[in-house]
Parts: structure tokens; sequence; C-alpha cells
């Protein structure tokens, strides 16, 4: 069955770092699109960063320069590392991929950063 199941997150300072892990079981790992989206409270979902045909990487202009998505195939995992965190950055953390023409979602993730 493929499933997305997303790891780390939790509370961190301003300025402080977090590395999210998003396991793929199942062939959903091959997935064209695969990535992070967020959303905070009040707000709509929105992407954060994405890998594309297994390859290019899409960032928001908000994750540009803080934030690295990569794949670890071994572990057949796709990874959000995050530095320089800001409060704004808090939401709840999902990950994402387009599979059989359809949208597949994580349970999501709730990272927090202090001021």
């Amino acid at each position: 069955q493929e499933e997305l199941v997303e790891s780390g997150g939790g509370l961190v300072q301003a300025g402080g770092s977090l590395r999210l892990s998003c396991a793929a079981s199942g062939d959903i790992f091959n997935s064209n699109v695969i990535g992070w989206y967020r959303q905070a409270a009040g707000k709509q979902r929105e992407p954060v960063a994405v890998i594309r045909n297994r390859r290019n990487r899409d960032y928001a202009d908000s994750a540009k320069g803080r934030f690295t998505i990569s794949r670890d195939n071994a572990k057949r995992t796709v990874d959000l590392q995050m530095n320089g965190l800001a409060p704004e950055d808090t939401a709840i953390y999902y990950c994402y991929a387009w599979w059989n023409w359809r949208h597949v979602w994580g349970q999501g993730l709730q990272v927090t950063v202090s001021s």
C-alpha cells in the first residue's frame, strides 16, 4: 500500500534548525512530484519544496536559501532540512505526492518556532 509517513518536527527557537523526513512506502517513492507543503493556522496549504522528475527541485520564495529538499534512495525518504527558522515558519508540514492521478498526503507534522 502506498503511503507517506512523516517524522521529525517539534519546537525550536528562532534561528534554529529542524529536519523533516517522509518515508514513502510502495511505488509512490517514484512519483514524479513529491515534496513538502505546509499550512499555518488560518491560512491555505502552500508548497514549500518539491522534487520533480526525481531530480529538479522547486522551492517557495520563503524557503529559498534556508531549506533543502533531498531524496535518499536507499532509505526511500524525502527529507527537508530547515535552517534559519523563523516564527512565520510555524505550521503543520505535510509530505505530498502526486500518484496514480490523485493527491496523496501524509498525516502532517507540527513545527513550532518560538521567538
